[in-house]
């Protein structure tokens, strides 16, 4: 089988038709690279793949396979693409700054298909500064007096607290949000750990359940820290994995955002970009 050469993806596909999983929850694959992961046909006896029905979508991914999704249980979720983590005033991140424009890209997609856009951020409150690890607070705190809560320079508020500009999304991204928020199609969702799904009944394990969201695409910073948390979270609960590669970014070696692209489509789910996301409306 013939793979894309730079593609970590290596999982080939299937001889014949499978399903996986249980009655109510449950992936259908086929020989053609089709994964249908909407849970809305189970697997004909025949093991004839159906053609695509309306109101489902079939995004391309990496490792010639094809997702098809529920458009309506489907959500882009954006991760910590906050000012005190791209913000050329709070740091230098390169790759992050260069994956905005491919995430806005994919917007108008999600809002026409009828998919939530879930804008996930550090937003900590002040009964949260007493409660949270000391090992959060020791890898947050890069100089004497600082960490979460502390004040920044520059206007930016105080660190990663709710409603301070550093928590706000960078640049063209906050504007983007509250333009989806009076559509209804973008929600913003507070966390206070790396993974958004950490603990019980987080913010958005809740808003995921409440509204029958199971398939989740993936963007945002860091891929190997708050991304990858929350990816494992999501796997382990049960949620369908989906990367966008161009718009997920680290400030880490190489390696970091290498391993999580290798494990979220060979082990976790899949691998798409925005440019496949984008193309595959039009169809």
């Amino acid at each position: 089988m013939r793979l894309t050469s730079d593609s970590p993806v290596k999982r080939p596909r299937v001889g014949e038709a499978a399903e996986y999983g249980n009655v109510a929850d449950f992936w259908v694959e086929y020989p053609s690279g089709l994964v249908d992961i909407s849970r809305s046909r189970h697997l004909d006896a025949s093991g004839a793949e159906p053609p695509l029905e309306e109101g489902m979508w079939d995004i391309p991914c990496d490792g010639e396979r094809t997702i098809r999704v529920d458009p309506k249980a489907t959500a882009l979720v954006v991760i910590d693409m906050q000012n005190y983590f791209l913000h050329p005033e709070c740091r230098t991140h390169t790759t992050g700054l260069a994956y905005v424009d491919p995430i806005i890209a994919t917007l108008p997609v999600f809002r026409t298909k009828g998919s939530k856009i879930l804008w996930v951020n550090w937003g900590l409150t002040e009964h949260e500064l007493k409660t949270i690890p000391p090992s959060l607070v020791r890898g947050f705190t890069k100089k004497p007096g600082g960490g979460f809560g502390s004040d920044m320079d520059g206007g930016f508020g105080r660190l990663l607290m709710r409603g301070e500009k550093n928590a706000e999304l960078y640049g063209s991204l906050q504007k983007e949000y509250l333009k989806g928020r009076e559509k209804g199609s973008d929600i913003w969702i507070n966390k206070n750990r790396m993974s958004a799904l950490w603990g019980y009944q987080s913010e958005l394990d809740l808003y995921l359940a409440e509204n029958g969201i199971k398939t989740l695409i993936f963007s945002g910073v860091n891929a190997d820290q708050c991304v990858l948390g929350t990816i494992s979270d999501a796997y382990f609960r049960g949620y369908d994995v989906v990367v966008m590669k161009d718009g997920t970014a680290t400030t880490s070696p190489a390696g970091g955002l290498e391993n999580v692209l290798h494990n979220s489509g060979n082990s976790y789910g899949f691998l798409t970009d925005s440019n496949r996301i984008v193309a595959s409306a039009q169809l």
